[in-house]
């Protein structure tokens, strides 16, 4: 009878990823934030080739300049609404580890709406604005 809860305890143990059990607080942590620097990364990779890209359309560069600053101030804004200053320990050892993934959320969600401009939009979208046009099937 030991032999099958042995297996049976090596089975369950084996199928569950690294990193998913013997990993702190600190360290889910100190990942979390490396996550969220990740997509800051990629955020201004891709806003910078987005400058790069429009630089012959100053009136749009200016404009984008000025989104991305609100952009940011909004963002700031969006994550003191959800985690109010309130005294220190309020929201536990977890609170930098909520705090890195929603602002990691947040910087995704915004590179994706920026990508638009450097995807394009097919010719035909009469709406697609300052978004460069590309031909079908490109």
């Amino acid at each position: 009878m030991k032999v099958p809860i042995i297996l049976l305890f090596l089975a369950v143990f084996t199928a569950i990823p690294s990193g998913m059990y013997g990993q702190t607080q600190l360290e889910m942590n100190q990942q979390a934030r490396r996550e969220y620097e990740q997509a800051d990364k990629e955020l201004n990779k891709t806003y910078r080739q987005i400058l790069a890209e429009y630089k012959s359309d100053p009136a749009f560069v200016a404009n984008l300049k000025k989104a991305q600053r609100l952009w940011i101030q909004w963002r700031d804004a969006e994550m003191k609404s959800l985690y109010p200053d309130r005294e220190e320990g309020y929201y536990g050892s977890i609170h930098p580890y909520c705090w890195n993934t929603s602002l990691a959320r947040l910087t995704l969600e915004r590179t994706k709406q920026l990508s638009i401009w450097l995807q394009g939009v097919e010719e035909g979208n009469a709406c697609a604005g300052s978004v460069k046009i590309t031909e079908s099937g490109n």
